[in-house]
């Protein structure tokens, strides 16, 4: 089995095995580094780390549009429900979702999630099960310890972390991240999208790991 990996921008990307196609926070409208407008997009299914606004980004839009199923934290699940999102599965951290793919795990960020004022529930990493390999977004997060658990019990074949600083882990943090998760292969994101994030991987080179700097509209394929 093999998995396509495309970087959308920011943090979005897009995962492929075939058959089915996995959007993961689609912040596409008002993305500067966006590769696709979201009226491009079509997937069978949408994956949120949490509810902040460039991570939520277009996906009640295409939701609706594709039918997509979306999994997301329970209260990010019951706000895109009040907007006519009709396929959800909620889950919180340590939970898996089984989906048509394979699954989703929630595992802990550690960020703040709100959209317009309202509390949008737990900050999420997402550990996701598809076309034979893991694949672990990290979402928005610090550094923490318990990444080299997350590490051991899930084996993730590659690894997507936010470099930028301010909000999230600079480089270098997410140089230890990486060094503590210990996926063969690392893809730097949530960073050069707006002035007040950093705008290079300088100093992100975690020893030992292959770090794959992708521009939106670029795939990487596991095979």
């Amino acid at each position: 089995m093999a998995l396509d990996v495309e970087f959308l921008g920011h943090s979005a990307f897009l995962l492929k095995d075939g058959k089915n196609t996995l959007l993961i926070d689609p912040f596409l409208t008002g993305n500067p580094t966006a590769s696709v407008a979201a009226k491009d997009m079509s997937c069978t299914h949408i994956a949120l780390s949490h509810g902040h606004s460039d991570h939520i980004g277009d996906t009640v839009d295409i939701a609706r549009r594709c039918e997509a199923v979306v999994v997301a934290p329970f209260e990010t699940a019951n706000f895109l429900g009040e907007q006519g999102v009709e396929h959800l599965e909620p889950g919180n951290p340590g939970g898996r979702v089984q989906t048509s793919f394979g699954s989703v795990v929630f595992v802990q960020a550690f960020h703040s999630s709100a959209y317009k004022g309202r509390y949008m529930g737990a900050a999420c990493g997402l550990i996701v099960f598809m076309g034979g390999k893991c694949f672990y977004h990290c979402g928005d997060t610090a550094l923490f310890g318990d990444m080299q658990l997350i590490g051991e019990l899930h084996k993730p074949d590659i690894a997507a972390i936010p470099i930028g600083d301010r909000f999230t882990m600079d480089a270098a943090q997410g140089a230890r991240a990486a060094e503590l998760i210990g996926a063969p292969i690392v893809v730097p994101i949530h960073y050069r999208t707006f002035p007040l994030l950093a705008q290079s991987v300088a100093g992100f080179a975690p020893q030992g790991i292959t770090v794959q700097e992708l521009m939106p509209g670029e795939h990487l394929q596991l095979e």
